[in-house]
């Protein structure tokens, strides 16, 4: 069993990283305090692969269940299908001393985690992911959130999860293109911060992509260390925190365009990372075989990394204009300097961005 710390003071929790752990997580409740009954927030194929598992372990360790289900898909992350949420909260009876449980992927743990955070001012919740990106990223430090029609996570939280509870054998069912896509974000970190990650998703595409569960382990728990790190130091994204949203400026923006159902999260993160390279490149922030690298890398894995020709760049620049990051007009674009450095530059001349994502632009 890996366990990972993420120090925040009294609100500090621990990520838990192991297989056939998902029938432990009744017993891990006991120690905590909550009350009956405790919420299941899952999607539909979620719950019917993992969800009856859950709840036994629950109930042997003496709580009472209730479970929400809501579609599957980010069009769904939004208020509507919050409210029907906490709907079915107030029709239980759930209280400040109640929790909520995400079994699911990152959907399900920003919506779970933003209606945690709103409901009767703030009730506890425990973050079980399901897919790659949630264990990975979505799952990990405290940022919770919805989408509206014209931007992606605009209403939401930072507030953090008591636990994380990873069963690295859940990624046994997880459909090929789930797998890809949370490795996107896998493939971030390695780029942002930790060059050794890079090397070892280069060395080890066949171990990743057949589901090594040594391999898989190994990326899952040096992703969250990597997170826990960088959140510890800067919970609320007012400075080192950024470096985690590249390919997130582009990527958002490509997902708000076209409307949530093209794209799943980590293949628009995907694109974003090479075209934010690519921008970087242009500014002469980073050298064309470090650029040429980080492309080489998402194309091995089956990732996409142009920008679609029929994606108005207008639209692009538009739906970047509304992210959340933007401050007084001015994005925030998280630039590689090489393989493992990133930082933050603000101040890119519209010119340059419309030029990295043109499909004319210089191609890697």
């Amino acid at each position: 069993m890996q366990k990972i710390r993420v120090e925040l003071g009294e609100r500090s929790y621990n990520i838990i990283i192991d297989s056939h752990i998902l029938d432990g997580i009744g017993e891990k409740l006991k120690g905590f305090g909550f009350s009956p009954p405790i919420a299941i927030i899952s999607n539909p194929t979620v719950y019917g692969l993992y969800g009856e598992r859950v709840q036994v372990s629950i109930k042997n360790a003496g709580f009472d269940t209730i479970t929400v289900i809501i579609p599957d898909g980010e069009e769904y992350k939004d208020l509507l299908w919050a409210q029907h949420i906490y709907g079915e909260l107030l029709k239980h009876g759930l209280d400040r001393a109640s929790t909520l449980i995400a079994l699911g992927g990152g959907v399900i743990g920003d919506i779970t985690g933003f209606v945690a955070s709103t409901y009767m001012r703030g009730i506890d919740y425990i973050q079980v992911p399901t897919t790659l990106l949630a264990q990975v990223d979505s799952s990990v430090g405290g940022k919770t959130g919805v989408n509206h029609r014209l931007g992606k996570n605009m209403i939401g939280t930072f507030y953090q999860p008591k636990l994380v509870w990873i069963d690295v054998d859940t990624l046994k069912t997880l459909p090929r293109r789930e797998l890809l896509a949370g490795l996107a974000e896998v493939i971030k970190y390695g780029v942002i911060w930790d060059e050794g990650l890079f090397k070892f998703l280069d060395d080890n595409k066949d171990r990743v992509l057949n589901i090594d569960r040594d391999a898989l382990t190994h990326i899952i728990k040096r992703s969250c260390e990597i997170k826990a790190e960088v959140v510890s130091k800067d919970e609320k994204e007012m400075g080192l925190r950024a470096i985690l949203n590249y390919g997130h400026t582009i990527g958002h923006a490509i997902e708000t365009a076209t409307e949530y159902t093209r794209y799943l999260h980590g293949e628009a993160v995907a694109i974003g990372m090479h075209l934010e390279a690519r921008l970087s490149l242009m500014l002469n922030f980073i050298d064309e075989n470090q650029a040429a690298r980080i492309k080489t890398l998402i194309d091995s894995y089956g990732l996409p990394s142009e920008m679609p020709v029929d994606i108005n760049i207008n639209s692009i620049l538009s739906s970047m204009q509304l992210d959340k990051k933007a401050v007084a007009g001015e994005l925030k674009f998280i630039l590689p300097e090489k393989i493992g450095v990133a930082k933050i530059y603000k101040g890119i001349p519209t010119e340059n961005m419309k030029a990295a994502i043109s499909k004319c632009s210089l191609r890697l």
